[in-house]
C-alpha cells in the first residue's frame, strides 16, 4: 500500500477572548504524517484549524492570500470602489481589462482550492474517527463544512459554474479524470444543505463550550452559518428567505453595531460583538501585509508602504461630508519628501510646485495610523459582520413590499453609526431606495470583498462601472453578460480544457 504524507500547517484559526481589545494568544504549528495522523482529539483539532489557516495564506512571512488582500483585486479592484496606480496583474483588474492569464485571478482560485483540499482531507478522515464523541466530531465537521462553504460562495461569486469536489472524492480518486463543471444550482443546493446543518450543530459562541477549553471567539458559529445562508438566498433573490435567516440571527441577541467605524477596523479590536466571523491575525507571530499594501506612500507616520488597494476618488467624492466613513483615508497630508499629497481639482490637472497629485486615494480601513508602524500588522478581516446582515435584510423587504419603518430603520441604523445623513422614507419608492441601498452598501463595506457581488446582484455592474470610466476618460469595458464571471485561470484551462473561456473575457 502507498505511504502517503500528510503535512498541515497550523496557522490561522487564533484563540482570543469574547473582548474588543484582548490580544491574540500564540498559534502552534505542527505536522500530522500518515503514521501519527487523525489519531487523538488534538489531531482533529490541527486538522480543522489547518482549513482555517488557508483563509489567509499559512505561509508566514508572506501572508496577504485569500481572505488577507489578494481576493480584494477581485472583489473590489474590477469596481468603481477599488484602484491599483500600478501596472501588470492588479492594473489590469483595476482598469477592467483582465484576461485568463492574469496572475491574481489565478491565485485567487488557487488559493480558494487549497482550503477546499484541506476541508475534504479533514472531513475524510475525522468521519471515521473512533476516538471522538459524536458530539465533538459533529462538532469539527460543521466547523469544517462551514468553511468549505465560504470557499465555494467565493468561487462561484467570481467564477459561476466551478468543480464542486467533496471529501466523496477521496475514496477510490481517479487523479487522470479530468473533473467536470458543476451546474451553479446544484452547487447552491449543495451549500444550502451543509449550512443548514452546520447551523442546527453549532454553537451561538464558545463560551464555557464542553469540547474546545478557551473561549474560542474566532471560530465558526451558529450565526455565521445563518448569515452566510442569508447571504446565498441574496445572491438567488429568495428574499422571503433571506428575511426569515436574517432575523434568526438577530434573534440569537449576541450581534451589535460597534460604537464607531473606525474603531471597528482598528488593529487593536481583535474582535467585538459586531465581528460574526472574521480573519484574525497577531502582528508578533502572525501578522498579515495588510497595512502594506492598503497604507499611503511617503506617509511621514505610516512610512514604506505602497498604497497598492487604493480607492477611486469618484468614490472617495460620493460621500457626504459629514460621513464618518469620508474620514477613514488620507485624502490630504504632507509627504516625508515635503510634497503636499492631495487630489488634483480636475483631471489631468498639473500639480504646481511643492503639490502631488495622487492617482487614487488610501484607506485608514486596514492603515490606521494609530496602529503599530510595522511590517506585518494584527488587522482583523471581516468575512462577515453585522451591519451587513442589517442591510441585507433591508433589501430583501423593499424587494418584498417597498420602503417601510421596519426597512428605513435598518439602514439608519448603519448610517447612524457614521453619522451619515439618515433617510426619510416619504423620500423613496422601492426603485430609488434599491439605488439607495446599493450605494450604502458601497460606502459600509468597501474593501470587504462584497462590491462585485453587490453590483452583480442589483443589476448595476455594467452601468457603474462603465459610467465610472467614463467620467475618468477611460474606455468602457464591461460587457454583460460576458463579464458577468472571471475567466477561468489560462494555467488550469491548459490542464483541464473541461474549463471552457468561450464567452468570457
Amino acid at each position: 500500500m502507498k505511504r502517503y504524507k500528510i503535512i498541515i500547517a497550523i496557522a490561522a484559526i487564533v484563540l482570543l477572548q469574547y473582548s474588543c481589545k484582548k490580544d491574540l494568544d500564540p498559534v502552534v504549528y505542527s505536522s500530522l504524517t500518515s503514521t501519527n495522523a487523525f489519531k487523538t482529539k488534538s489531531d482533529a483539532i490541527a486538522a480543522v484549524n489547518a482549513v482555517y489557516a488557508r483563509l489567509k495564506g499559512p505561509s508566514v512571512g508572506d501572508n496577504f492570500d485569500y481572505w488577507t488582500v489578494r481576493h480584494f483585486a477581485l472583489t473590489d479592484l474590477t469596481t468603481d470602489v477599488g484602484h491599483c496606480s500600478y501596472g501588470g496583474d492588479p492594473g489590469q483588474l483595476s482598469n477592467v481589462q483582465w484576461n485568463s492569464a492574469n496572475g491574481l485571478i489565478a491565485e485567487d482560485w488557487r488559493q480558494i482550492y487549497k482550503l477546499i483540499s484541506n476541508a475534504n482531507n479533514a472531513i475524510f478522515n475525522i468521519s471515521p474517527m473512533t476516538s471522538l464523541s459524536q458530539a465533538e466530531k459533529d462538532q469539527f465537521l460543521a466547523e469544517i463544512k462551514f468553511l468549505r462553504a465560504v470557499a465555494y460562495m467565493d468561487l462561484t461569486d467570481a467564477w459561476g459554474p466551478v468543480i464542486l469536489a467533496t471529501e466523496k472524492d477521496l475514496v477510490n480518486p481517479d487523479y487522470t479524470k479530468n473533473a467536470t463543471l458543476t451546474p451553479l444550482d446544484q452547487i447552491e443546493a449543495f451549500l444550502i444543505n451543509d449550512l443548514q446543518a452546520a447551523a442546527n450543530t453549532l454553537p451561538a459562541s464558545y463560551a464555557n463550550n464542553p469540547i474546545y477549553s478557551t473561549n474560542d471567539a474566532g471560530r465558526a458559529t451558529k450565526g455565521a452559518a445563518l448569515t452566510l445562508l442569508a447571504k446565498l438566498y441574496l445572491r438567488q433573490h429568495q428574499w422571503q428567505k433571506v428575511v426569515d435567516v436574517t432575523k434568526q440571527v438577530m434573534d440569537l441577541n449576541i450581534y451589535s453595531l460597534y460604537p464607531s467605524y473606525a474603531g471597528l477596523f482598528a488593529e487593536s479590536n481583535k474582535w467585538c460583538a459586531e465581528n460574526i466571523f472574521s480573519v484574525l491575525s497577531d502582528a508578533n507571530v502572525n501578522g498579515t501585509e495588510l497595512l502594506n499594501h492598503f497604507g499611503p506612500s511617503n506617509h511621514p507616520v505610516l512610512t514604506d508602504r505602497w498604497q497598492y488597494y487604493a480607492v477611486t476618488w469618484d468614490f472617495y467624492n460620493s460621500f457626504d461630508a459629514a460621513d464618518d466613513r469620508k474620514k477613514l483615508f488620507f485624502a490630504e497630508y504632507t509627504g516625508v519628501d515635503k510634497l503636499v499629497y492631495k487630489q488634483a481639482p480636475t483631471l489631468g490637472a498639473t500639480p504646481p510646485a511643492g503639490t502631488f497629485y495622487m492617482q487614487d486615494v488610501a484607506t485608514a480601513k486596514y492603515a490606521d495610523p494609530n496602529g503599530a508602524n510595522t511590517y506585518y500588522d494584527g488587522h482583523s478581516v471581516n468575512i462577515l459582520r453585522y451591519a451587513d446582515v442589517l442591510l441585507s435584510r433591508a433589501e430583501a423587504i423593499n424587494e418584498l413590499s417597498g420602503p417601510n419603518a421596519e426597512c428605513i430603520d435598518l439602514i439608519n441604523q448603519v448610517k447612524g453609526r457614521s453619522h451619515a445623513k439618515l433617510l426619510v422614507a416619504a423620500n423613496y419608492n422601492q426603485t430609488t431606495l434599491k439605488d439607495a441601498l446599493l450605494q450604502e452598501r458601497g460606502w459600509e463595506l468597501f474593501y470587504e470583498g462584497k462590491r462585485r457581488a453587490d453590483l452583480m446582484r442589483f443589476g448595476k455592474y455594467e452601468s457603474i462601472v462603465n459610467g465610472y470610466l467614463k467620467r475618468i476618460n477611460q474606455t468602457p469595458t464591461v460587457v454583460m453578460p460576458r463579464d458577468q464571471y472571471f475567466p477561468y485561470p489560462l494555467n488550469q484551462v491548459n490542464i483541464n480544457p473541461n474549463l471552457n473561456n468561450s464567452g468570457r473575457q
